[in-house]
């Protein structure tokens, strides 16, 4: 149970008290926030400012979120019916005469935004079992491959990957309040299984921010916390997209165990379901480990499922996790969290805990860490640049992004990004050809070198290119 907690709510959300925001001290007087001391809890001008800001952005977003999501459906279908057709003039000739196929979003044939953004479906075939890079080569491709539909991910992963597929989870929010017959599931994950090394070994992989979903940037931005006993303080909206309970307004809960779900019909939390898939699979064969992969919002709910495993004291599963992989990753809880996560990983010799960064990518840099806001980052950071050449490092240069510094060396960045993409091709074959869109977006990074740079793209090309020597740390038990 969370003993304390900050919690907002924009269904509240005014402008006039947005204002009295700034110019009130005592924060938990404001009806959007909610609190656990409601009376005494204070803010400096900063805090009140980013949570301003914060509010600002979702709200902002909540307001398009129609038109992002239309926006969304109309880029995949015509990229989709483009990539159908192989050829442009087909799509405009057909378009023309009213005569396009007829696709289906839930096809195996349909992909998404990113899939079409970094169209690579194989594993590295240069890349084998007992090569450094191959884990990390494995969890970015696996991290891509959750923002596929059902069907598409159990094409790719026996298809493609000749790997087992052991299932793909559409997950409830508790916290949702819109009706079930009309919401789309905000947490999806899928789960496989790659017997090619010494031992079995289960991927879990949570789908991450989709660029074009508001509620998924909304729950990036929100900078919502609660608190759990002998863990810290933690990312409320990212704990709510795991499976957090709701026992009442203001009670928040992660009891060990629910009641099934496996009657049909029945909602599922991904904490939870993945947690009874993982007992039944490690159950069958004693020699089997698991991993936990994610890129951006997936990343940080890889890093929150063994957290809540250690909280449930689950140490027979923890015994069995070979590693967790992010690639983009927010930052999820304060340094009492920090704390908790490097015992339990034993992150200190570089054993289970591998967090990527790329460039200039701005998810890992929110929240800011700033002592008004509590997150931070543990471990060390898998940083690599934009000639794909990487480093150990405490924390990822310019760690809050934003900073006058930066600003003429990130253009500079993206420029260099734009023009290395009509390069990487010659230099080290088609498969690092990058199509028109993701050539859009290189174009967008020219305005906004921040978000571009999250791509999976890079850091697919990163576990490719980049140096076998940073990986070996990888190989250790």
């Amino acid at each position: 149970m969370a003993e304390e907690f900050m919690l907002l709510d924009l269904n509240e959300v005014g402008i006039g008290q947005l204002y009295w925001l700034l110019l009130d001290g005592n924060i938990g007087a404001r009806p959007f926030i909610r609190s656990h001391d409601n009376d005494g809890l204070h803010g400096r001008f900063y805090r009140r400012l980013l949570i301003f800001i914060s509010i600002v952005a979702i709200c902002v977003l909540k307001s398009i979120s129609t038109w992002l999501e239309r926006l969304g459906r109309f880029i995949e279908y015509w990229l989709n019916l483009w990539s159908h057709y192989d050829s442009f003039y087909m799509l405009v000739f057909n378009t023309l005469r009213g005569k396009n196929v007829e696709l289906s979003r839930e096809a195996a044939y349909f992909s998404s935004v990113i899939g079409l953004t970094d169209t690579r479906v194989e594993l590295d075939d240069e890349i084998a079992r007992d090569d450094p890079r191959y884990i990390g080569a494995l969890a970015i491709m696996a991290a891509k491959t959750a923002y596929e539909n059902k069907a598409r991910v159990k094409k790719i992963v026996e298809d493609h990957w000749k790997m087992e597929h052991l299932g793909f989870y559409d997950c409830t929010n508790a916290f949702d309040t819109t009706p079930e017959i009309e919401k789309d599931h905000p947490t999806q994950a899928f789960m496989f299984t790659d017997k090619t090394g010494d031992h079995d070994l289960i991927c879990i992989s949570f789908r991450g921010t989709s660029p074009l979903s508001a509620d998924d940037w909304c729950t990036d931005l929100d900078i919502s916390w609660f608190h759990l006993n002998g863990i810290g303080k933690v990312h409320a909206g990212f704990m709510k997209a795991l499976g957090l309970q709701k026992e009442s307004q203001n009670k928040l809960s992660w009891p060990k165990e629910i009641e099934s779900q496996t009657k049909d019909g029945e909602k599922l939390f991904a904490y939870y379901k993945i947690r009874q898939v993982l007992r039944e699979k490690l159950a069958e064969n004693k020699n089997t480990r698991f991993m936990v992969t994610g890129h951006s919002l997936g990343g940080a709910l890889a890093v929150l499922f063994p957290a809540v495993l250690g909280y449930h004291k689950e140490f027979e599963l923890l015994e069995k996790l070979e590693g967790v992989y992010t690639f983009g990753q927010p930052r999820v809880g304060d340094s009492e969290f920090c704390d908790f996560m490097k015992n339990l990983l034993g992150v200190e010799s570089q054993e289970r805990y591998f967090r990527f960064v790329y460039s200039n990518d701005i998810v890992p840099r929110i929240p800011f860490d700033h002592p008004d806001l509590l997150f931070k980052h543990f471990g060390y950071c898998y940083y690599f640049n934009s000639f794909y050449k990487g480093q150990v490092m405490n924390e990822e240069p310019n760690k809050n992004y934003f900073s006058a510094r930066s600003i003429g060396p990130m253009h500079l960045n993206a420029i260099f990004e734009l023009v290395r993409s009509a390069v990487l091709p010659y230099a080290f074959g088609r498969r690092y050809k990058e199509g028109i869109l993701l050539f859009g977006v290189r174009i967008f990074g020219l305005l906004f070198p921040g978000v571009s740079a999250h791509c999976p793209q890079d850091y697919v090309n990163l576990t490719r290119l980049g140096s076998p020597d940073m990986f070996y740390t990888f190989q250790e038990d």
